[in-house]
């Protein structure tokens, strides 16, 4: 299989045309043996007159940070904006040496360079491209929908009807008082299928690293970064007799742009602003699909790749403290997350990519394997793992639909991939760990709507519980079906290394 953007960013479309400190101690191996590596990381050095993003990182008084600030200045920092809760400094230099001085200084903990290339002027995890929804395509579906009583498009959802989304609305469609935010490229509040549930006063643009909540700065770049608009869709799509259906279709959706404007990137800085602010915001849920940019897997060893981690981790550790359950897709690379070599040819991706081997127990992918965050893999409609789906045992936590072209449904399209809502009224499938992350996240919401005091590991708790696990399979794993064994699952039936406790279910969760 060829090795695809990975978890990066995105899902596969198809329109329809209508993150050491002591808050790293739950990191396994922090202070082990350095990761392996066939190459050294590059390191992050601007050059001459030109800048570079920080991320800075200290203890959380106010004695020390005035006097980090203090320091940065001297070093010729700029400071962007200061968490003082969780002790972030974001921060930008033209220094080459700005990292080196400022881990130096008193009272930081840890600080690097957040990316590898200058910054310019202003990911994801799908796999493939898009496919658009024809007008032909969408009559075809809607008429076997209405026959059903159901939306317009809903007969293509078979992932819906794969966790019982379809009936669980009936029971409980999702509290007003439960809100999901979707960090990612940015939502399209105007789509008529997001429009009534789209909660504005928690949302923002956090591209840059601080939030920005004037109207509309949420919404994606351009009609392009349509990821995070899908991703609402399968969410909380309404349930208004237009196009498609969310699996908790009563629920707020709020979005929260990270994605670089010109590169789609997702910079840590941009990340940890949208933790803060969903907290900060009364957010019950993010859905985070996808992985912190530059580097798939940030290593230990390296100090601006630890210190990437130890900042998205605080934020994301704050956002638990608030309250507030993060859910994360495994990724399309069908890495095995529980090895203890795999290849990452694609880092850092905002300038050249420099092909290392990574162990996963020392190199980190962000905000995936962050403590307390719920980790999922995907399935297609046959309820087995999607062929692009990462996993491991101990690492997946749940699985959800999020499509699989080798695997077709009986539907009017015959597509296995996911149909959602994009930019200016379309409608798409797309397919990946992307799609996973949101139908748990959908479920999560549910659960939420039914259990409101319930804390951000109860709810993982009760996720795990609903869920179906179908365990290991029996015969040798070959997801794209040209007769090479693709993954081996490790594990019973109760938990395992393709759907860890098994395959969300929205019945349950409201039964």
């Amino acid at each position: 299989m060829a090795h695809l953007r990975s978890r990066r960013r995105l899902a596969l479309a198809v329109p329809v045309a209508l993150s050491l400190t002591a808050s790293l101690g739950f990191l396994p191996g922090a202070a082990a043996a350095a990761p392996l590596t066939t190459a050294t990381s590059a390191s992050a050095s601007p050059a001459d007159g030109t800048e570079l993003a920080y991320v800075v990182n200290t203890k959380t008084d106010r004695h020390t940070i005035e006097s980090v600030k203090r320091a940065i200045a001297r070093a010729d920092g700029t400071v962007v904006v200061t968490y003082d809760k969780i002790g972030v400094i974001v921060v930008h230099s033209a220094d080459p040496d700005f990292g080196k001085r400022l881990r130096a200084v008193r009272g930081v903990q840890s600080a690097g360079a957040t990316r590898t290339a200058p910054l310019t002027a202003a990911g994801t995890t799908d796999e493939g491209a898009a496919q658009y929804l024809t007008k032909a395509q969408a009559a075809k579906v809607a008429a076997r929908s209405t026959a059903s009583g159901e939306e317009p498009l809903e007969a293509d959802q078979w992932d819906l009807r794969a966790i019982g989304a379809d009936k669980a609305a009936k029971i409980n469609p999702g509290s007003r008082n439960v809100t999901v935010a979707v960090i990612d490229t940015g939502v399209d509040d105007t789509h008529p299928d997001l429009a009534p549930n789209f909660s504005a006063a928690q949302s923002a643009n956090c591209v840059g690293g601080k939030a920005d909540t004037s109207y509309g700065a949420w919404r994606p770049a351009n009609a392009d970064h349509y990821h995070g608009t899908h991703v609402a869709g399968e969410i909380a799509a309404a349930r208004n007799g237009i196009g498609v259906a969310g699996v908790a279709p009563n629920v707020k959706v709020a979005g929260i742009k990270v994605a670089d404007p010109v590169s789609e990137l997702f910079y840590p800085e941009s990340v940890v602003c949208a933790f803060v602010f969903a907290a900060d915001h009364g957010v019950e849920v993010t859905n985070n699909s996808y992985y912190v940019d530059p580097w798939l897997y940030n290593c230990m060893d390296d100090p601006d790749q630890r210190a990437i981690v130890d900042a998205v981790n605080r934020a994301q550790l704050y956002a638990q403290h608030k309250g507030t359950l993060n859910l994360a897709s495994a990724g399309n690379s069908n890495d095995d997350l529980d090895s203890h070599a795999l290849v990452d040819d694609s880092s850092p991706d905002d300038s050249t990519a420099v092909p290392r081997t990574v162990d996963p127990h020392e190199c980190f992918d962000v905000p995936t394997q962050l403590p307390g965050v719920v980790t999922v893999s995907a399935t297609g409609v046959t309820s087995t793992k999607a062929y692009y789906s990462s996993y491991g045992d101990g690492v997946i936590d749940i699985a959800a639909p999020g499509g699989d072209k080798y695997r077709i449904p009986d539907t009017p399209s015959k597509n296995g991939r996911i149909l959602s809502t994009m930019p200016n009224n379309q409608y798409a499938f797309l397919q990946g760990t992307s799609m996973a992350s949101p139908h748990a996240a959908g479920v999560a919401a549910l659960l939420k709507s039914a259990h409101p005091s319930a804390t951000p590991a109860r709810l993982q708790a009760l996720l795990k519980a609903q869920a179906d696990n179908p365990g290991c399979p029996t015969d040798a794993y070959d997801g794209d079906g040209d007769g090479v064994v693709d993954a081996t699952c490790v594990g019973g039936k109760r938990v395992n290394g393709f759907y860890g406790f098994g395959i969300v279910n929205a019945l349950r969760a409201v039964k």
